[in-house]
């Protein structure tokens, strides 16, 4: 039977009605943009003004240490994600992926996790757009005296200029993702360069100087602590697989998006490992410069204004402004696109699962949206939040959920790569994947153990288990929905092995995906994007 030529339409509508091809998501991304949106979402201006402060109350000076083990733990989850993509292609990323390897409810869940992390990301992003907007217009006169909610005025603007962006030809709006924060790297990368060539020649003010003792731990802190330390490197990587839901639109999506992961993941190991060293350092490395660099507001800000001047600070917070925007963009933009799988892939090409005449999900943006929209509202009216507290509250839920996801995309290919052993991959590679669930695992548990036992803290685990929940209860209370998704699956190229319903789809070699892309054919059971829409490559 062939494959259906559209992800929009059942298997047996598709079979019916060989001439009907309705309008899927197009195939016009670029490497660049769907590294765009990886480092979008990744956000690593952002992180590297907030994270490293969490990393040094366990680790002291030794941050760029930590940092540098969470790299490595990152690259061990790319890993994942690579060996994944290079064979499937599809908008719901890790939805896709899991119910691919463990079957169809466990894609459901993993699906609606990485969702629910992108909804907060949105609201923690917008958030952000909206504290470092106020006090960029306060600082200026624009804006003086605002009120309280003042900041939260900003992020509904930010959240209603993402869905803008969203619903446009994706082309243009992950352009935008890479140059908005292409700009803001740039701008920290050169308040590095110049922090550390003052501490190299030695002009650096409070006789700072550049060494080699921010990569040792110092007298007194055990060698448990810098892993206890890499675990808040390990969350700034958060959102370096996001150009798995490009999938369908990528124009060379087997070669392009696993470059764009790896590139993205690489990327954020050198940049937060050097921008690290050299933040502890133009601090100082003693004891009394720890403490300024844990107390400070705002890590590149401060050094900005210490080593080039006051006017500095200001530009890093609209740079950090710009930045929160353009990860609050990255997060509709693929929270979307899971969305428009999920739904699609449950209910056919309608409603949610249809796409604009731009070829974008727009209905499935505008709920993203308005989801993000209403967690603000609700923090506000019912726990009188703050922008401050929307920030910390969301980013903690919605990294608990990625953490789940990431165990399971990481259990799939085992089970794929190693157990049935459905791809040709050396066995010695299996260390690679256990690797990473020993740091996904205690990444979580230092997360949830020892539990807090009050404040808003305590809420977190039990909001990011209920959304997860409800995933698990619906795909046991509807099993017609997870045999329509099986189906599904299978419709896109991801057949079962010896045809058992229920199973496990098989996977061809990286061979039999060559081969079918030299003769321009869609690789059987290489997860042919959109159900049947080949890929150029």
């Amino acid at each position: 039977m062939a494959v259906p030529s559209n992800p929009g339409v059942p298997a047996a509508d598709a079979v019916s009605d060989p001439t009907t091809r309705p309008v899927g998501l197009r195939r016009s991304l670029s490497v660049w943009q769907a590294v765009g949106l990886s480092v979008a979402l990744m956000a690593p201006s952002m992180a590297a003004n907030i994270n490293p402060q969490a990393t040094a109350s366990s680790v002291g000076r030794a941050v760029p240490l930590a940092f540098l083990l969470s790299a490595v733990g990152v690259l061990l989850v790319a890993y994942v994600f690579v060996r994944l993509c290079q064979h499937f292609q599809h908008a719901g990323s890790v939805y896709a992926f899991v119910g691919a390897t463990l079957g169809a409810r466990a894609g459901v869940v993993a699906g609606w996790g990485l969702l629910g992390t992108y909804t907060f990301y949105g609201v923690v992003t917008s958030s952000a757009a909206g504290i470092f907007g106020t006090a960029f217009l306060q600082k200026i006169d624009v804006w003086p005296h605002p009120p309280t909610w003042g900041p939260f005025v900003l992020a509904f603007v930010a959240l209603a200029l993402a869905w803008l962006l969203t619903v446009m030809p994706a082309k243009r709006g992950t352009s935008v993702l890479l140059t908005v924060e292409g700009l803001t790297v740039a701008l920290i990368l050169v308040v590095t360069v110049v922090v550390l060539v003052r501490l190299l020649s030695g002009t650096a003010p409070g006789d700072r100087h550049a060494t080699l003792s921010v990569f040792t731990v110092p007298p007194g802190t055990g060698g448990s602590a810098v892993f206890l330390g890499a675990v808040f490197g390990f969350l700034s990587f958060a959102g370096f697989e996001a150009a798995a839901t490009l999938g369908e639109e990528a124009a060379h999506p087997r070669r392009d998006i696993p470059r764009a992961i790896l590139g993205t993941a690489i990327f954020g190991g050198v940049y937060f490992v050097v921008v690290t060293a050299v933040e502890v350092m133009g601090f100082g490395a003693d004891q009394s410069g720890v403490a300024r660099f844990t107390s400070s507001p705002s890590l590149l800000g401060d050094l900005g204004s210490t080593y080039v001047g006051a006017w500095v600070g200001d530009v890093i917070t609209v740079g950090a402004a710009v930045s929160a925007f353009g990860c609050c963009l990255a997060c509709v933009v693929g929270g979307s696109r899971l969305l428009y799988a999920l739904a699609r892939d449950t209910a056919g090409r309608r409603g949610i699962g249809e796409v604009s005449g731009n070829g974008t999900p727009a209905t499935s943006a505008a709920i993203i949206v308005v989801a993000m929209a209403a967690i603000i509202g609700v923090c506000v009216a019912f726990f009188s939040a703050k922008p401050t507290d929307t920030f910390a509250w969301s980013g903690t839920i919605g990294t608990l959920m990625v953490l789940v996801v990431y165990v399971l995309t990481t259990l799939g290919a085992i089970w794929l790569l190693f157990v049935r052993r459905l791809m040709r991959v050396p066995g010695w590679q299996v260390i690679i994947p256990l690797a990473a669930l020993a740091v996904l695992g205690y990444t979580l548990y230092r997360n949830v153990i020892p539990y807090p036992a009050s404040g808003p803290a305590r809420w977190f685990p039990v909001v990011g288990g209920i959304w997860l929940l409800v995933a698990v209860l619906a795909v046991l209370a509807l099993p017609g929905m997870a045999r329509r998704l099986g189906a599904r699956l299978t419709a896109d190229g991801l057949a079962p092995p010896e045809g058992r319903p229920g199973d496990p789809p098989r996977l061809f070699t990286q061979r039999d995906t060559d081969d079918a892309d030299d003769a321009g054919q869609p690789a059987a059971g290489g997860g042919v994007a959109g159900g049947g829409v080949a890929a150029s490559d």
